[in-house]
C-alpha cells in the first residue's frame, strides 16, 4: 500500500495533505472482493460484480484532488460501488462532515456497507447508505457542499448542480472525460474538462 501511495504521489497524481493522509489510513484491501485481495495494490480497476468495478487508484486520485474536500464538508457520493472512495471522503470529512453514499445495486449497496463496517463511520454518523437511484440527486438532504459520481453518464443531471452549494464542487464522469463545475451563481457554473478516462456506464 506505502509503494501504491509513494508511486501516486511521485506521478503527481495526490498532492494534497488531508487526502494522502486518507490513502494511508483507508486500506484499499478492504474493500476488494476476496479473490482479487492479491491484487488490492495494483494500479488498475477491479471488478466487484454487476457490471461494476473498484475504481483504479489514480483515478480516485485525481478525482478526490479536483473536488478537495474538506473538513465539515457534506457530501453526495453517488455510485458508491465498495465503499472504498466513501471511507476516503469520511475520513477527509470527520466528525463534523456528513457522506451520503447512493448506489443503486442492492447487492452492492450492501457489499460497500459490510466494507464500511471495518471502520467506524457509520457509528459516529459520518456516512449514511441510501440504495436508490442517484439520478435525481438527494433533494432532501441538499445542499451539498461537494457532489462526485463514480460511472460515466451523457450528462450530468441538472437536479445534481441544482443541489449544489454556491461555491460548491462537483466532479462527475461524462463519456471519456471527467468533469469539474464550480458553483458560482445559481445558474452560473465554471467548467473544466480532462480528457482520457475510462468508466462504467452510469446505472439509473
Amino acid at each position: 500500500m506505502r509503494q501504491m501511495i509513494k508511486d501516486l504521489i511521485n506521478s503527481g497524481y495526490l498532492k494534497t495533505p488531508r487526502i494522502i493522509d486518507a490513502f494511508q489510513k483507508i486500506d484499499r484491501k478492504d474493500f476488494v472482493p476476496e479473490k482479487y485481495k492479491d491484487e488490492s495494490y495494483v494500479n488498475a480497476p477491479l471488478p466487484i460484480g454487476y457490471g461494476q468495478t473498484i475504481s483504479q487508484p489514480l483515478t480516485v486520485a485525481f478525482l478526490l484532488e479536483l473536488l478537495q474536500p474538506e473538513e465539515g464538508d457534506k457530501i453526495l457520493d453517488v455510485g458508491s460501488g465498495s465503499g472504498w472512495q466513501t471511507a476516503l471522503l469520511a475520513e477527509i470529512v470527520g466528525d463534523r462532515g456528513k457522506i451520503f453514499a447512493m448506489e443503486i445495486v442492492p447487492e452492492l449497496c450492501e457489499f460497500g456497507k459490510k466494507n464500511i463496517l471495518k471502520y467506524d463511520f457509520i457509528k459516529r454518523g459520518i456516512v449514511k447508505f441510501i440504495c436508490a437511484n442517484a439520478s435525481g440527486g438527494l433533494s432532501e438532504e441538499a445542499p451539498f457542499d461537494r457532489i462526485i459520481a463514480a460511472a460515466s453518464s451523457e450528462k450530468i443531471p441538472e437536479l445534481w448542480k441544482e443541489q449544489l452549494k454556491v461555491n460548491g464542487r462537483l466532479v462527475a464522469p461524462v463519456l471519456d472525460s471527467v468533469w469539474l463545475l464550480i458553483k458560482k451563481g445559481e445558474k452560473n457554473f465554471e467548467e473544466e474538462e480532462h480528457k482520457g478516462f475510462a468508466f462504467v456506464p452510469f446505472v439509473n
